[in-house]
């Protein structure tokens, strides 16, 4: 595992792939706006199943206080298309990642066999910059939609003073 993303670190560039073939390019597709980048299991783990719903659940809120979600897995495209349409998923979620080269960017703890990312979350000020990381080394342990809905009202206030 490489070395842990710290706040005030720049988030990595990745390329995140959705179904169909778009690229997003992180952290490039949140400038100007605050971001939440989401590593999950797959789409068979019911912790990032539930998790991705909360967050889309929240997407109001979060549209409110200016947030962008994308979330990330080791899935192939038809798993990732079929999760996406089962959730109603409306934020960028992309498969097929190589959980060993994301994970030597961001420090994302990898399962070894089968291969994937653990859950990892990362909430990025405009600029791209870590404000908080969370990494996980199994099932339980991510970030939740209310947490950071509640961390980036917080930031915001306390920019303006």
């Amino acid at each position: 595992m490489n070395d842990a993303l710290h706040p005030g670190d720049a988030f990595p560039s990745l390329t995140v792939t959705v179904p169909g073939g778009e690229k997003v390019e992180l952290p490039e597709a949140l400038s100007g706006q605050f971001g939440v980048v989401l590593f999950y299991r797959g789409s068979w783990c019911p912790y990032c199943n539930a998790q991705l719903r909360a967050f889309q659940r929240a997407q109001e809120t979060l549209n409110e206080l200016g947030v962008k979600v994308v979330a990330l897995s080791v899935d192939d495209e038809d798993t990732t298309r079929a999760l996406v349409e089962k959730h109603k998923l409306t934020f960028p979620v992309g498969h097929s990642a190589d959980a060993r080269a994301v994970a030597a960017v961001t420090g994302a703890f990898v399962n070894p066999g089968p291969e994937y990312l653990q859950s990892t979350g990362f909430v990025l000020d405009p600029q791209g910059q870590v404000i908080v990381a969370v990494y996980s080394n199994g099932a339980i342990g991510r970030l939740v939609p209310e947490d950071v809905a509640g961390l980036i009202k917080y930031v915001k206030e306390h920019a303006a003073s």
